[in-house]
Formats: C-alpha cells, structure tokens, sequence
C-alpha cells in the first residue's frame, strides 16, 4: 500500500521502519470474546507479541490516516513496538492561534511546526518513542523529530531569529508541541515491576507446571520451586527498581533548575528550566548546572565537561560566528562547532561577557533531544545483546518441550489404552510434559552470573550490564586507548627543540630544572593555553598545566594595576613568576582563544604583551598539522627526520608558531575569523613531553598475547608514538615488521590512493629495547606467518580507506595494530568494523573521547569514574589495564558455568523423562520422595553451587565454546541419552527376570505371602495398604525401586563430569559446599539403597530386594560412571582429537577473520610494501593494484593455516 511504510530517523544509529494501522470496531470486538473464552490467554500472547496485537485488530492504511503505528527496528533483532498516535490541538492554547494557512506559527522557516499543524483545525499529529516526540510533517509525509532547532539554520538565522529571544506566543506553541524540557524517569511502580517479572513466559510455564503438580500431591518440591521462583523475582523486582531509583535521582535535579530567559518586547524574565523550549535565549549568569543544549551567541565561557567525556577537565567555549552566508551553522564550523555548543548536564564554572550584555546562548535541544537525555536512554533502552549462547538455549527449550509433547502424547496412548479415565490419563500426561522443562532452569542460568558478578565486585569491578558477563568469555580481540590507559595519565615535560633562521638548535632540557630563557617559544609556552584561574588555582588540561609550569610564569586574575601597561580588559594575566628567567615582558594577556579539538588538533590564541599596542598569535598542536600553517620557509628542512628522532623514542612532542597580527583595535580581535589568524605563521620549534608507560601495561599485554587475545592501539596521538609505544609494551613483538598503511583522497585528475611502506628505526635511546627496522626488500616472506607484520595507520588514512578501499579494510584489519590520530567516531567506527569480521570486541579506555566505542564494543571497560562511564557496561575503580585479563577470567568461568549448568538440566530431564516412560508402560510413577530428593537435594542444591567455582588464574590460549549447538555438546548429550536409556532399559527388564519378582499391583497377596524371601525382614502391610492404591498410577513396584538409585547416581554422575574445572575454572574440589553437596548425595543414595530401615522403605516408597541386587545395581551406575567419565573426558573434551578430525573433515571455521587469515597467507603478493594502489574511479569499493595486470584473486583451498593457534568456535575443555 502507497505510503503504508517510512523510515524514522534515517540514516541514524537509532533507524526504524514505521507502518500505519487504523483500527476496527468489528475486528477488537472479535479480539475481545476470544480473550475471554480464552481465560485471557490471547491477551498474554498479545502481550508478548505486540505486532499480533495491531494485526489483529487493525488493517493497513497510509500513515497520514493511521491511528496506530507499528516500529520495527532495523537490526538483526526485527524488534516491534506499537504506538498510538496522539492528536494535539493548539486551540486549546490561552490567546488566538492563526487559522490562515499562509501565516507560519513560528518565525523560524525551517522549523518542522509550521509543516505538522493542519489549518484550520489547528490539529497535529505525534508519537512518541523511547522518549523522543515525532510529528507528522505533512508536506514530506513522514514524522520528524521535534524538541530542536532544526540544523539547516545558518549562523545568520540564529543569531537574528533568536538572538533576542521568542515571542510569548512562540514559546507556548513549542511548548505544547515539544513537550516540557525534563528528563524525567519514572521510578516504576513495584506492582508493574512484578507483573512484567511474572508475565514472563518461562514464568507463565512455570506457574502452569506448578499448578499441575500440586493437583498431583507433589506439594514439598513445589513448594521449594515456588519460594525460590519468589525469592528471584523479588530479588530481580529489587534490583530494578533500585536502577530506576538512583537513575531518577541522578537526573531529577536537572529538571529544577531556575534559568533566566529573554522574551522578545518583554525582557528578561525567570523561570523553571522544565519550560524551556528550543530558540529560547538563556542568559548565563556564572557558575550554573546546564538544563539543556544551548550555542553560545554572545561572549564566552568555560565549561567542565566531565558527564559526557569523563574528564574533568574545563573547555572554553566561544560565541558562534555572525557569518553573512546561508550555510548551515555546523558546516560553517567543521567538524569544531562543538566549542560553541553547550552540552544539558555540564557545568558552567566561569562566564566572561563581551562587552555588550551578558552571556547569552540560544537553546538548541530540550529534553531527551540533549546530549545528556541521549546518555539516560542509552541506560534506559541498551543495544540488545547479540550472543549466540541465548538464541541457542531458546532453541534447547523448543527442544525439550517438544521432547515433553511426545512424552504427552505416548502417555495419553499408555493410559487410554489400559482403560484409565479420561482426567486421569490427562493428568498423568500433562505430567510427562512438565518433567522435560526443569522449572528451576531461570535461576540456575542465573546464578553463574551472580558469582562472577561477585567476584569482580572484590576486584574494584563493577558492572551494569550483568549479561555481559557471559559475553566477556569470548572476547579475543581487545582496543586501548594510550594515553591514560596503557601509558601514565600525566605528562612530564623534557625539554623544547627551539628553532632559529630555519635550523633546529640544540635541545634546552626543561628536566634539569633550568629557566626557559625568555623568547617567543617562552611566550607561546605561557600564554598558549586553555587555562584558568579557579579560586586562585590553576585548572585545565593536564598537558596546559605541565607546559605552562615548565615557563615558571604565573596567572593572576586582571585588576586596575595593569591599565598602566595598556592592556585590554581580562580575566586573566600572566607575569612572570620568581623562578622565571629574566624577561623584558611584564605581563602578558589572552584576547581572544581558538580551542583545542581532536579533529582539528591544534589551538591558537591572539595574545597582547604588556606595553605594546599590536597584537601576537601563538598556535600549539600536532606537529605535522601546525607546519601546514606555517610559512615553508621557516620550517627546518630536516622537521620530518627530526620530528621522528622523537616520537620514535616514544615522547610526546607539540609544535609551536607564532606571527605577528596587526590591528586597528582591540574589538576587532574578536571579530577576526580563525582561518584568517591560523594563517602565514612562523615556525617556533618542538615542545618534547615524555609518556611513561603503566607499570602494569607490558604483563597484561603479554598475558593477553599468551592467550591468543589480539591486542590493538585506537589513539588520538601521533602515530609514530604510538608505535614506539606499541614496541616498548611488546604489543607488537620483537622481530615484528611494522607497515604503513597511509591513504590520500581523491584529487582533480589524481584517484584515492594508498601507500604502503615499512617503517625504519634507528637506535637513539640505548636504554630502551628498540626493534630496528630498516627498509631493504620489498615484500615480506610469503612463508612466515600472519602474525610477523603489522599494520599502522592515522585516522585520516582509515577514513579513506573506508570510503574508497572498502573491500581492502578486512585485509588490513585483520593484522591492523596501531590505529593514531583517531576521532571518537572513528574509534566507534573502527570497533564495529571488527565486529563485522566476527571478533568478540573488548574496549579499554579512560572515558574521554571513547564512550562511543566503550558502548559499541561487546564489553566496554572504563577506567573512569565520571559519570560519562555509566555508559561503558563496566567500569574499573583501579585505573590501570589489569581488569582486563580479570574481567575475560571470570567471563570464560561464567560461560563454562551457564553450559556446564544448562547441559546438566538438559540431562537431569532426559534422566527423568527417560525414568517415569519406562514406569508409565506399566501405570506406575516415582514416589513423591523419591521425587523430592533428586530435585532438592540433589538437582537444587547443585545447580546453586556449581557455579561458584572460581575462574582460573591462568588464561588458556583458546576459548571455551561460544554456542550451545556445537558437536561436542551435542553429542555429549547425545552419548549420555544413550547410555541412561540403556541402563535404565536393561535394569527395566533385568528386574522382571528376577525369581523374587512379582507385579505388586496386580498380585498383592501373593506378594505378602512371600515377603519373607526377602533379605530386610520388615512388614510392609502397612506401606502397602498406606501408600500403594493399587490403581492405575501406583508408586510401589519393583521396578521403581531398582530404576530410582540408577536415576539419582546418575544425575550425581553428570554434574561431577559437567563441572570439570581446568583450562578455564579451578579444579572442582576447590568448590568445598558443591564438592560436600556432591558427596552428601551419593552418600545418602547408597544409604537409601542398602538400609534396612522400615521407616525409609515407608517414606521412600521402596519394596526390599536381595542384598546381591542392590550390589548389582550399585555396580551398574558405577560401570555408568566410568564409561561417561571416559567418554566425556578422553574423548569429547579432547582438544587435540577435534582438530584432527577438523582437518581430516576440511572444516574451517565461519569466522570472517579466520578465512581472511587463511587466504591472505596462501597470497604470495600480501602484505604489499613500498607501492601505491589507485582507486578505480566509479567503482566504489574496488582498487586497482599497478604492480599486477590481473585483479586479485582469493585463493581456494582447504589447506591448513601455518601455525594454527587460533581459537575454536565449537570445542571446549570444561
């Protein structure tokens, strides 16, 4: 159907796929009578499938005429939620709304309003979804996103559509139509909490399992089933609404801010911040918590910004531009409008006016919308997980009741044949079904997660995002970020390379303790900077403060003093300080700065010396950035050498420039745009800094390596660090190559190219362990293994590579260490990729600039304690990178638990199932006690304990299992099904040929007349006309009594071979309670087996039998024993059998990164070094080699992998 269907948000992270429904009377009336005549049974599956619901009472009809929509989400998940679209009306406002369809209702042209309201109704549209409000726009047909400004406004549209403010009118029709600016989360009510917990479909089972066993008698287990079943919803229902509280109280405060706005023809005027809507103009008053998303229009100010990067850290932000042009206002900053934009949730702690007023910002974003609502509904709405583990126990479910359907249907067969009532022959049906789904399966699957949540707890490491936990078994490929994570979080400064008539001289030592002699490089040291003065102390950058400490000036707040030198009217002046060389200069002031971003990576500022009436501008950054600005004259010839001699040693080094900037006066500095500042300078020298790596780095890194764990760098820094750092933490191993991999984009007549190369090293620093690389042949050996090279790359490199060589990015990721100069998109950008290649992806960062990867990673890990980090699902209180290998521990433990645990039910139900159908032929079931005793003393209490066994200390070179559905566990199940069927079959027919056998149901007297054959004399008249009724169902027989001790042993016997401990727990006796649960069962089962008391034969529902037997039987669940312990141990947990026969079979994995390996290392042409590739033009995706004629081929084959170390999929040793 035309117009049926649209996209939300487009293009976004968040995309959906919307479809219009209009209901029918006729059709949620039909709905209705059969939710009723269902007992609401077609409610709950409404319920569980929220598109079944809209199908049902709905029919397709475009979106303009829908009463319902239906969002299904654009991920591999194809989720659904149902809406139901809200009609607003602006009649119901206070004054008189136009009706004329010319007349917008807000002045901004762009605004979405003036297209959703509908003339002259005055009615609009809307939904709302994961917080966020869209209305129908009725000239492009789809719904849009309100709550903003719209980002086609140019910086012209700002400042003169909003700059003085909205008109009353305005604000209360975007008020009505935004909805109030709060970021409101509802502490859910308990009793929704608890109906979403008991509506869960495992649960509904449950309760219907339960139900039926207590109409049967089986009260004592029930019982324990349903305290347990109560204990973990309540405990679940008290951890939830625990989130909900401190996530409300966490963001309640933003919603009661007082906030001054400007009201167009009326003036200022205060107001709660809960009223604000997008355009308002808000006054900033000083130090004052941000209520929303705001761009600076009028003077400047410094913000800490530690919510959202988790650095504490002030940034200074500047007025945006009054630029003439109609661009949009973020094209017109780059990728650096940022430093105008305020950010909901930051903290103003300094305001500094311009002269013309106060300090204004016009509000962008309210609610939701806002950089900090985007954090709470990241909490509120998380990514799902995408583990096989879940999708494979689901299919194990599906599995097991089907099993269960079978059993119904031989049981209803059984008992309808031998004439039983219809109710009983159901009853005991239904009862062969509820046997196969163990209702205590939630909390056992559970529990594995517990433990190791628990374990990290005592590790300083805390986790939201419990479920991850399993995930974290699997993670083979790990990212740090460098600075602050890998290598120490401050800086030392080293010393300054200063340059003079073109040459570079010689290095001035800042580490001896030696004054910086006073010169232009003193100057931009000093006064180059984003630095404040804070209650008289001097906060920012760590990197600012290291450099401005090593000039020896100091910073003092500006008073009438400083008229006399002519100065400008500042905030802050900086003088020299008493340990400062001498210096002709008294003071120096700040003009005007140009903030430090990653993506532009410099800073500049137009400065003034005392005395002087013309001004300065001195730029710090990048050293390969900072040259470009300046006149090539000035550059030394030798930079590039020079600059290398450095990063290669691993330092930390800043370039520094300067020029001389007239002007007529000092408003126009203000005004000067900062392309026309960053422009003719002159090069200064080199600023060295030295990073130190953690003490911690090298061990975890070699520890990670050891077990096959890849580790790669992201960084923001220069790659040629990088890569020294890389080498001293021997991340990349000594003997290793290092190639270059740098892309250019496409020029006029010049294709996108790329370059490889190796690096060379030369020895500068003998106290290090250099790796000397020099370039003499062209290609490496086609012989040596994957893992001799490694690529290194900048971020503007792997920008390029991703549009124009898309078909090449596999080839370099999947040996790609060293990834600098990265953006925090691209940081994001790059995790994903390695997603894609099926790598289990682990993100190590300190929370700045990396929330984005730490969420997109399968296990984010923070080293940050802002609030920024409760984005990451983890965070370490220990800032250093040993959580790593603690958290892949305790996840491979938890992993092997959760299967460990899940096969063991498996096979406590087949046991069971297996048991009651061999009674069942003969109308015959287990005792209630006999019952009770394997469910809770045996099945309940081990599957508590068993996962409690502590993680292994040592991390195995391969991981376990990713995925129930694997051979080894199949056939484990498998083999044992076969080997419980054959037991209990033999011992099924092996009673009847005994000569003291009798069937006590049909031949009761003769029975009692020969009980004295029997080794136990005991009377049983009184359990015999006690317990056994002698009707069809009856407990006591011979057969019960022989088939209950194999059952019970044999449940015992697979959760011993099930919780084997080595390579990824500890050995199974260091788990003391499961280990004395374990051995108290068996103990108590023999005893049950050989005793002699008639109290037991009472309450266990046995009948005596020859002492000779019960050896037997005992014998025959010990012969069990053997033969699963053999089989389990020496031949499905094999490691070196399964890669045999995956060799002999051909079989290689489906890893993405796998088979890459695999065919790159059959290519004699890979890696290619010391040549350009070309992009082939109109061919996206593709690149031309002009070393070869022929395009690439992928070699084909099922040849092994030289030095196969890698991980397996499919195979575990528990």
């Amino acid at each position: 159907m035309k117009d049926h269907r649209a996209l939300l948000n487009q293009g976004e992270e968040d995309e959906l796929e919307v479809f219009g429904y209009r209901t029918q009377k006729l059709r949620r009336a039909l709905c209705l009578l059969a939710s009723v005549l269902s007992c609401g049974l077609l409610l709950l599956v409404f319920y569980w499938r929220p598109q079944w619901r809209v199908w049902a009472h709905c029919v397709p009809c475009p979106l303009q005429e829908a009463d319902t929509v239906l969002l299904r989400t654009m991920d591999e998940f194809q989720r659904y939620i149902r809406k139901k679209v809200i009609c607003l009306y602006l009649s119901t406002l206070k004054f008189p709304v136009s009706k004329n369809p010319e007349e917008p209702l807000v002045a901004d042209r762009h605004s979405v309003i003036n297209q959703a309201v509908l003339k002259p109704e005055l009615k609009l549209r809307c939904i709302q979804v994961q917080k966020i409000r869209y209305v129908w726009d009725n000239s492009e047909k789809q719904f849009k996103k309100v709550g903003l400004l719209e980002d086609s406004n140019s910086c012209y549209d700002i400042h003169h559509t909003f700059g003085l403010g909205l008109t009353s009118e305005e604000q209360e029709v975007r008020r009505l139509v935004c909805g109030p600016n709060a970021i409101e989360v509802e502490i859910q009510p308990i009793w929704k909490l608890l109906v979403k917990q008991v509506l869960n479909p495992f649960y509904v089972f449950q309760a219907f399992t339960l139900t039926l066993w207590l109409s049967q008698g089986y009260i004592e287990y029930s019982v324990a089933i349903i305290i347990l079943s109560v204990i973990s919803i309540v405990l679940t229902v008290y951890d939830l609404r625990q989130q909900s509280v401190k996530l409300h109280n966490l963001v309640e405060d933003h919603n009661k801010v007082q906030v001054t706005i400007n009201v167009k023809d009326k003036g200022l005027q205060d107001l709660e911040s809960r009223l604000l809507v997008p355009g308002d103009t808000l006054i900033l008053p000083g130090k004052f918590s941000l209520p929303c998303d705001a761009v600076l229009i009028d003077g400047s100010c410094v913000v800490n910004e530690g919510m959202l990067t988790g650095e504490s850290i002030p940034v200074a932000k500047t007025p945006l531009p009054q630029a003439e042009n109609t661009m949009p206002w973020k094209s017109h900053s780059l990728d650096d409008y940022r430093r105008h934009v305020l950010f909901c949730g930051t903290e103003v702690i300094q305001v500094k006016p311009s002269g013309q007023g106060p300090v204004r910002a016009v509000v962008l974003q309210t609610g939701y919308n806002t950089a900090k609502g985007d954090l709470v509904r990241s909490i509120l709405y998380p990514r799902p997980l995408n583990f096989k583990l879940y999708s494979d126990a689901f299919k194990f479910m599906v599995f097991l009741a089907c099993l269960g359907a079978m059993g119904f249907f031989y049981a209803l067969g059984v008992y309808t044949y031998h004439g039983a009532p219809p109710r009983d022959a159901t009853a005991m049906s239904l009862l062969l079904l509820t046997v196969t789904v163990p209702p205590v399966l939630p909390a056992a699957l559970t529990t594995g997660i517990v433990y190791a949540q628990k374990r990290l707890k005592k590790k300083k490491i805390f986790c939201i995002s419990p479920q991850r936990i399993n995930m974290c078994g699997q993670i083979n490929l790990v990212c740090f970020d460098k600075t602050g994570t890998l290598t120490e979080d401050g800086l030392d400064l080293w010393g300054i390379v200063p340059t003079v008539d073109n040459c570079f001289q010689e290095v001035h030592s800042l580490a001896s303790g030696r004054a910086l002699p006073w010169g232009p490089q003193c100057a931009a040291m000093a006064s180059c900077h984003s630095l404040i003065l804070l209650d008289g102390i001097i906060q920012g950058d760590p990197l600012d403060i290291k450099m401005f400490e090593g000039t020896a000036w100091k910073m003092e707040e500006y008073n009438v003093d400083y008229c006399k030198f002519g100065m400008s009217d500042s905030s802050i002046i900086i003088k020299p300080g008493p340990k400062a060389s001498q210096s002709p200069v008294e003071a120096i002031t700040i003009l005007r700065q140009f903030p430090f971003s990653s993506s532009l990576q410099r800073m500049s500022v137009v400065a003034q010396l005392a005395g002087e009436d013309h001004f300065h501008v001195y730029m710090k950054g990048a050293p390969e950035m900072v040259a470009k600005f300046c006149r090539s004259k000035t550059v030394p010839s030798n930079f590039s050498q020079e600059l290398r001699n450095y990063t290669i040693q691993g330092f930390r080094v800043i370039a520094l420039a300067h020029r001389a900037l007239t002007l007529g006066k000092i408003s126009e500095v203000e005004r000067i745009a900062r392309d026309e500042v960053e422009s003719e300078l002159t090069f200064l020298g080199l600023l060295i800094m030295e990073n130190r790596l953690k003490k911690e780095t090298k061990t975890v890194l070699k520890e990670l390596s050891e077990a096959c764990i890849r580790t790669v760098m992201i960084t923001g820094d220069n790659l040629q660090t990088a890569i020294t750092v890389a080498k001293n933490s021997e991340m990349i191993p000594p003997g290793s190559q290092v190639i270059l991999v740098e892309a250019n984009e496409p020029e006029e007549f010049v294709p996108a190219s790329v370059t490889w190369k190796l690096t060379e090293g030369q020895e500068n620093r003998p106290e290090k362990n250099e790796t000397h690389i020099n370039i003499g042949s062209n290609s490496i050996t086609a012989g040596e293994e994957g893992s001799c090279y490694h690529f290194a790359m900048t971020g503007k490199s792997y920008q390029v590579i991703f549009q124009h060589f898309n078909s090449l990015l596999p080839k370099i990721l999947v040996n790609g260490t060293i990834f600098a100069r990265m953006s925090p998109g691209q940081k994001s950008s790059l995790v994903e990729e390695f997603q894609k290649l099926n790598y289990y992806v682990g993100m190590c960062g300190d929370g700045a600039n990396d929330c984005g990867a730490l969420k997109m990673a399968h296990a984010g890990i923070s080293l940050s304690e802002q609030e920024a980090s409760v984005a990451s699902p983890f965070t370490s209180k220990t800032a250093n990178i040993k959580c790593v290998p603690h958290l892949i521990r305790e996840g491979r433990a938890a992993l092997v638990s959760s299967f460990g645990v899940f096969k063991y039910l498996t096979m406590y139900a087949i046991i069971q199932f297996i048991g009651t159908s061999l009674l069942y032929w003969q109308l015959q079931i287990f005792g209630n006690f006999q019952y009770l005793v394997q469910d809770i003393a045996i099945t309940l209490m081990v599957c508590l304990t068993m996962s409690s066994t502590h993680a292994h200390s040592k991390l195995a070179p391969y991981r376990p299992a990713g995925h129930l559905l694997s051979p080894p566990l199949l056939l484990s199940i498998f083999l044992n099904s076969c080997f419980t069927c054959i037991v209990q079959f033999c011992a099924f027919l092996c009673v009847k040929q005994q000569p003291w056998y009798c069937d006590v149901s049909r031949y009761r007297e003769c029975f009692l007349a020969n009980q004295n054959n029997f080794s136990a004399n005991v009377s049983l008249e009184g359990n015999l006309t006690g317990n056994a009724t002698l009707i069809p169902g009856s407990v006591l027989s011979f057969e019960s009594t022989t088939l209950w001790p194999l059952t019970t042993i044999n449940c015992i016997t697979v959760a011993f071979v099930f919780s084997k401990g080595k390579p990824f727990r500890k050995p199974i006796y260091t788990n003391y309670v499961f280990s004395f649960l374990l051995m108290s069962a068996l103990g108590l089962t023999i005893f049950f087996l050989f005793s002699d008391s008639q109290v037991i034969y009472h309450q266990m529902e046995f009948i005596p039998t020859m002492a000779s037997w019960r050896v037997l039987v005992l014998m025959a669940a010990f012969i069990q024993f053997c033969v699963v312990f053999f089989v389990e141990d020496a031949i499905l947990q094999n490691r070196e059998l399964w890669l045999l026969i995956k060799k002999k079979s051909g079989f290689y994995s489906k890893s993405q990164y796998k088979n890459w390996r695999k065919k790159l290392a059959e290519d004699l042409t890979w890696p290619p070094t010391d040549r350009t590739d070309y992009s082939c033009d109109g061919k996206n995706g593709f690149y031309i080699n002009q070393g070869y004629e022929s395009p690439e081929e992928i070699p084909k084959g099922t040849q092994k992998v030289g030095g196969q170390t890698t991980e397996q999929h499919f195979w575990t040793r528990l």
